[in-house]
């Protein structure tokens, strides 16, 4: 496929072109700002339904869930332990995703009138899944059903363990499957080869609320789910799924939910870092929330984030909030020296031109290594594999910029690896000291031939910027890029060139480099994360930013601000 005219200015350095005559008619059509017509018209929009049902995405669009596999015998397992009060065990992964689908599960069991204890996963203790000790863990509960919460896809032999003493299992989960069938009694994963159901992107979060409403169905009894949108809107966003399809719908009323603040331990957080969130998006959970509710597992027991979410108690949830903010801090410490020992690495080893980047240290922290994974493929726009050594044994997380097939490459590194699992945005995997040059050499070789062709090498951007134009109002533009949201994986939150622009003010910020500019005699803040180095030398005059335009929180009202990623400067 050949380059777009504007991927051809962007090679060649040009600036994006001003909107196109069909673009300004789009704008025209859908009573938009020409910046954001501009933007769905590059992503292939028409005047059409839709664009309409994607800019206006309802819980009516969600796809019917009659094909989904074993959907119906779960509920009908889960239902009949209701009626005779048995004791349901929720085993969940401890990081965003498992707890929000637990805790999904937790609050419909329980108000249905059954009786759950939640059992989360050790990073430092089990591991993932349902390994021997975690079956330990299970069987001390007492439960005569386990219900697995992101996790169980491949744990057939612990499985067939628990089935072998007397104990049923419903698996929820939507990871990668092995071909082998599960010994359980019903097992949710839409990437089942047999399973029907349409959508196949949804998180164990989303998965767990559709669950959630057959069995209301099955048990007969009316229960609002739509509390439990907020949830599934962090588990969706922190576990980088798709924001496409089902999970746009499930999101995009999911921030109303989080906007609304009925969840206490959720609104303790929030206070307690002197945020608030009356319109959040999807960036605020995947840069507040979602940080803090994996804080707990990275560092020791996740079951601090799932008491959180479940609280009820103000003073309790005020506690905890506090807690998690003081790990998410320790977390913080620990990953900038992380991310500086793989940064001197890299310029040590001359890794930077590589097309890939593995880096391994003993001593590193397993539980961030895929938070340095993901700021080393942000910052060198390639795929990153970040190990923790101990000893002879690695533990690691994978990342790569938005197109990159994580599992896919992966799999063509199986037998450099010891494990390894996850799905297309986001992985894991166990990997012997010795052979960490060995997967360096092939991680290399697959990116190569892989990922360079779904990257822009120099800018990391799959879509292209588009100018912002100088007919718009601010914030009419603001209000137009809402409708764009929720964006992330699938979905990228739009690009635009800020330019001409005159530099009014500049400072350093704690690192980070904060601006005022005047762009078309109007004032535009700006900040760019860590590249405060740059304040004094920028100058007055630029030929443009390239970035994602936001609202300005500090200032309020319809103030803008530009989150900068790069710079074009004036010839």
């Amino acid at each position: 496929m050949g380059l777009t005219a504007r991927a051809m200015d962007r090679a060649t350095g040009a600036e994006a072109p001003h909107a196109s005559p069909a673009a300004e008619d789009l704008a025209h059509a859908l009573g938009l700002s020409v910046t954001v017509a501009d933007v769905l018209h590059g992503r292939g929009f028409a005047a059409d339904e839709r664009t309409r049902r994607f800019l206006a995405p309802k819980l009516a669009h969600l796809t019917p869930p009659d094909g989904m596999a074993d959907r119906a015998p779960a509920a009908a397992r889960i239902a009949r332990a209701i009626r005779d009060r048995e004791t349901v065990c929720l085993f969940g992964d401890y990081d965003c995703d498992g707890v929000t689908a637990t805790a999904i599960m937790a609050e419909t069991i329980d108000r249905l009138g059954g009786r759950t204890v939640p059992v989360l996963a050790s990073r430092f203790g089990s591991g993932y899944g349902l390994t021997e000790p975690a079956l330990e863990r299970v069987r001390a509960t007492g439960a005569s059903l386990v219900v697995t919460c992101d996790c169980g896809s491949s744990d057939h032999a612990q499985l067939g363990a628990l089935r072998a003493s007397g104990i049923d299992a419903v698996v929820i989960d939507h990871h990668l499957v092995p071909d082998a069938p599960l010994p359980a009694v019903a097992f949710l994963n839409p990437c089942r080869p047999d399973c029907g159901f349409p959508y196949k992107g949804m998180a164990s979060c989303g998965l767990a609320l559709s669950l959630a409403a057959e069995l209301r169905k099955q048990v007969g009894r009316e229960l609002d789910l739509r509390p439990l949108l907020d949830l599934v809107a962090i588990g969706t966003v922190a576990d980088v799924a798709p924001l496409d399809g089902d999970n746009r719908v499930l999101v995009k009323v999911g921030l109303d939910v989080l906007g609304a603040g009925g969840r206490a331990g959720l609104g303790a957080l929030g206070a307690g870092a002197g945020r608030r969130f009356e319109r959040p998006t999807a960036q605020d959970i995947a840069f507040f929330f979602g940080p803090r509710l994996n804080a707990p597992g990275r560092l020791g027991d996740a079951s601090l984030a799932l008491e959180l979410v479940l609280a009820r108690d103000a003073g309790r949830a005020r506690e905890i909030a506090v807690a998690l903010e003081r790990l998410t801090a320790e977390r913080r410490e620990i990953q900038r020296a992380m991310l500086a020992d793989a940064m001197a690495d890299i310029d040590a080893q001359g890794w930077a031109d590589d097309p890939a980047l593995v880096l391994a240290r003993q001593g590193w922290h397993p539980g961030v290594v895929g938070i340095v994974a993901g700021r080393l493929a942000q910052r060198y726009r390639r795929p990153a594999i970040v190990v923790a050594l101990d000893g002879a044994a690695g533990r690691g997380s994978v990342r790569a910029p938005d197109g990159f097939r994580i599992h896919d490459a992966l799999t063509e590194c199986a037998d450099v690896l010891e494990s390894f699992g996850g799905h297309q945005a986001a992985a894991g995997l166990e990997v012997r000291a010795e052979r960490i040059a060995a997967l360096r050499e092939r991680w290399c070789r697959v990116a190569a031939a892989a990922g360079a062709a779904a990257t822009d090498r120099d800018t990391g951007e799959r879509v292209s910027p588009v100018r912002l134009d100088e007919r718009d109002d601010l914030a009419r533009v603001l209000a137009d890029l809402d409708l764009i949201e929720p964006c992330g994986e699938g979905n990228p939150a739009p690009l635009v060139v800020v330019g001409p622009a005159r530099v009014v003010q500049a400072r350093d910020a704690k690192g980070h480099l904060r601006l005022q500019l005047d762009w078309s005699g109007r004032p535009l803040g700006a900040f760019w994360p860590e590249r405060g180095e740059l304040c004094g030398s920028l100058g007055q005059e630029v030929r443009s930013f390239v970035g994602r335009l936001r609202r300005d929180r500090w200032r309020g009202g319809d103030a803008a601000e530009l989150l900068v990623e790069r710079l074009c400067p004036s010839p």
